[in-house]
């Protein structure tokens, strides 16, 4: 063995002999401690790879297939869309249109019961005789009004009106009155009228004022019987104040007679006037007395009363 080996040997030696190596079982727990950590190491980072491969499977795969339910299972309905989608034009969204009740055309509105507009005048059955309006004191002659059966209406055409067939009931009466300006009783009347009220059924009354307005066109003129001779009438409408509801005014005009049948050059006027209250009609035809003519102002006065007396009765 060569000096240099020599000399290593007993450095070796020398080193572990100032080293403490411990004791067995020292060495043991030292030894199952590293293991230990070793293995703990090893779990922790297969489970990392686990994760993370779960993770990226999530992100890649798509979506599983839901499985659709047995037959016989119910379906809950897919809720109702938040907003209406617009038209398929490009134009503004549409609102979302309500269903139609049974029997009712679209556009219509149902009306709640009990829920109304106005009060609406109620259909009367019977005609009291306080309906009827009372002259005012200027305009009366000491002669009492007289309930008679009369035409309420005069000839025209020989028109006919179905409403008629609606009437409820009718009542007319004569009246004769004066002017303000002459004398009262001892005198004679400057006019009469026959004055009516009528009641329809409900919602028929102004069928009465459509016929007539319609029959007054469709007869601008006729012959008429005169005092010894038939005279040539004209009827047209005229442009009235309302009265009432609605109201329609005409007039009658033909040429004047005397006593002997000849033309005096002068025209009678006789004015009607229909006037709607509610289901109501009354009517003031105007006929003089003894040649003398309709004054509007007066028909107008006579009319506002008529009305008034209706509606006190109607309350």
């Amino acid at each position: 063995m060569s000096r240099e080996l020599s000399e290593l040997y007993r450095s070796l030696a020398a080193d572990a002999d100032a080293r403490d190596l411990g004791v067995p079982e020292v060495l043991r727990h030292q030894t199952d401690r590293r293991a230990r950590l070793r293995v703990a190491g090893s779990t922790l980072a297969v489970a990392l790879v686990v994760v993370g491969v779960a993770v990226g499977t999530q992100v890649v795969a798509p979506q599983a297939a839901t499985v659709p339910s047995p037959a016989g299972t119910p379906t809950a309905p897919a809720p109702p869309s938040a907003s209406p989608s617009p038209s398929v034009t490009g134009g503004s969204v549409s609102p979302p249109v309500s269903p139609t009740p049974p029997g009712r055309s679209p556009g219509t509105t149902a009306t709640s019961p009990g829920v109304t507009g106005a009060a609406q005048p109620r259909t009367p059955t019977g005609i009291p005789d306080r309906a009827f309006f009372r002259l005012a004191a200027a305009n009366q002659i000491g002669i009492a009004p007289e309930f008679r059966d009369l035409e309420v209406l005069p000839d025209l055409c020989g028109a006919r009106y179905s409403s008629e067939g609606a009437i409820v009931q009718r009542r007319t009466r004569n009246v004769v009155y004066k002017l303000p300006q002459n004398p009262g009783a001892g005198h004679v009347p400057d006019g009469t009228y026959t004055h009516s009220i009528t009641i329809y059924r409900a919602g028929r009354a102004d069928d009465l004022l459509d016929e007539l307005r319609r029959a007054v066109r469709d007869c601008p003129q006729q012959e008429r019987p005169g005092d010894s001779a038939p005279v040539l009438s004209r009827q047209r409408l005229l442009t009235d104040t309302r009265y009432g509801d609605e109201s329609v005014l005409f007039e009658m005009r033909r040429p004047d007679q005397d006593v002997n049948g000849d033309p005096t050059g002068v025209e009678d006027v006789r004015l009607i006037r229909a006037i709607r209250v509610g289901d109501v009609v009354t009517i003031l035809w105007e006929q003089g007395w003894e040649n003398t003519s309709s004054q509007r102002a007066q028909v107008d006065a006579d009319s506002a009363r008529a009305v008034a007396a209706v509606k006190v009765w109607l309350g």
